[in-house]
Formats: structure tokens, sequence, C-alpha cells
């Protein structure tokens, strides 16, 4: 779920405002850009790691807030407003480390906009879905028995078909990555407020309404999550796999390519995709630094 992608890796930095007229844009890349330099920094560790603490931590307050508890029943205000809590803190406190994505949908999307390399992508969502599968198991192992319940396993509710949950959950997380995208986006000058609020209210807003069809998913990984740890997987788990992953890239597709298009050219997008693209500022940082060391080993 949230921030796009460290400011380094996204190409949308070097291109115009949203409001205004794309402009050229230039890429240098360094002799040994290469995928494995990517994969092998201490930054890229960094960020997978966030990703699966923050999917982790996501999942355990949010199942945490939907358990059934004897002396209190959940209510479905409390429920949105603990997932929507949890993402916006997370994104807030791990964002700018990864990006802030904690959802598979949400990688996916940025890796068809064009934002993130397939190997990032990959990681990521491996990370996500371990993290998802470590959070419903600690709060398995910490609630008692009688409060536990299903482990708030999404489930399809008030004789939903499959189709139609299908349908909800593609339009929740539609506005969803639409609100990331947007808020998130670095070629925004008007005021865009507070990502990590924003991307927490477009949360609450989706458990507000899809709780009644599906549980509300809008995230493959907090429902991949508790499945496994309750080895429950019914025949319509796949519901919030197509759903919420159909409906980020529509909206990637809308935004990215549609609405505001980067500038880039297909041979930079590919550097991007390939983990190999470098913007022309971070070229000219490294240039000058790699200056300054002459000129001080020169001394």
């Amino acid at each position: 779920a949230p921030r796009a992608e460290p400011r380094r890796q996204t190409p949308a930095a070097t291109s115009a405002a949203p409001t205004a007229a794309p402009q050229p844009s230039r890429c240098h890349r360094a002799p040994k850009a290469t995928m494995k330099k990517e994969v092998c920094s201490l930054a890229f560790f960094k960020a997978v790691f966030a990703e699966f603490l923050a999917t982790l931590i996501f999942v355990f307050f949010g199942l945490g807030s939907a358990l059934k508890w004897p002396s209190a029943l959940p209510t479905i205000l409390q429920i949105s407003i603990a997932f929507g809590l949890a993402i916006g803190t997370l994104a807030q406190a791990l964002g700018p480390v990864s990006g802030g994505h904690i959802n598979p949908a949400i990688t996916l999307a940025l890796l068809i906009g064009n934002q993130i390399s397939l190997l990032r992508a990959v990681f990521y969502v491996a990370a996500q879905l371990v993290g998802a599968i470590a959070g419903a198991g600690i709060l398995y192992w910490l609630a008692p028995l009688n409060a536990r319940g299903n482990l708030a396993v999404n489930a399809l509710n008030n004789n939903t078909t499959p189709g139609k949950a299908m349908v909800v959950e593609l339009i929740l997380t539609f506005q969803l990555a639409l609100c990331i995208f947007s808020s998130t986006d670095s070629r925004r000058t008007s005021p865009v407020g507070s990502p990590a609020l924003s991307i927490g209210l477009s949360v609450t807003l989706g458990h507000l309404v899809g709780i009644y069809f599906t549980g509300c998913s809008m995230n493959p990984a907090r429902s991949f999550g508790p499945a496994v740890v309750m080895n429950r997987f019914s025949p319509s788990h796949w519901v919030f796999w197509v759903g919420p992953i159909v409906g980020a890239m529509l909206a990637a597709i809308l935004y990215f390519y549609l609405l505001f298009p980067s500038s880039l050219s297909l041979h930079d997008r590919v550097a991007v995709v390939k983990g190999t693209y470098e913007p022309e500022e971070d070229w000219e940082d490294h240039r000058e630094e790699r200056k300054k060391t002459i000129e001080l080993t020169a001394h």
C-alpha cells in the first residue's frame, strides 16, 4: 500500500508536474549499472526487510482488530479505522525505506506503471507474503481460543457471488491505488497534504463498504496470511488475488499512461524494469563524487 518507490528509483521524478506538459528527459547509465548491482546493495535488502516488517505489523493489527472477544465484539467502524490507521502509520514510518507498498497488488501495479524493477517487485511480493504469514501466525499464537475465531479470513458474505465479489475488490483497490499514485507523485506541484493520511483514509473507506461483501481484502497478502495459518482456502480465494491485482493494474495504466504519462523513452523504460535506470541528477552526483575522490587521491 503506500508510496510508490524511493525517489532515486522512481523515473517519474525526472518529469514535469502532472499539470504541465511533459518535458524531455535525459538518462545516463554508468558502465556497471546492472540488475546484480541493485539486488546486491544494502539499501535493497533494507527495503525488502522493511516490506516484510511492515506487512507483518499491518496484518497483526488489522486482523487483531477483528478478533471476536466475548466481552466486546468488533464493529465495522472499529475494524475499518484500525486497518486505515495501521497502513497510514506504516506508510509514514517505513515508506522512506522501501516506498511502503505493503501490498502485492500495489507492487505489481507499480511494475506495470514502470516505476520499479522486475527483481524488486519479485522480492517485495515474496517479503510481503512471508510477512503476512508471520503477522497472522503471531496473532494466532497470542489470541485466546475463544476470541480467535477464524482469524478474520476473507470470505464472501450476504450471498455475494464470486464474480460480484471480484468486481467489488477491483473497485476498492482501484480507488486505493489511484490515491497512492497521486499522493506520492513527486511531479506534483500542488499541495498534497500528508500522503500517509490520505492512503490511510482510502483504506478505511474501502473497509467501510467492502466488509459487507467480502470482509474487504484490497490486499492479497492480507488474505493469504490468515488463510495459510488457519489452513482455510475456500474455492473463492482467487477473488482476493484477481480483484485487487486487476484493480491496481487498471489504476496504474490510467494514471501512468493516460492521465500523467512519463516522458521517458522506450529505452529508459526497459532500463527501469531491468533495474539499470539512473536518473540524470543521480548520475551527475556520482560523477561529482568520483571527481572529488580522484582529486583527493591525487593530493
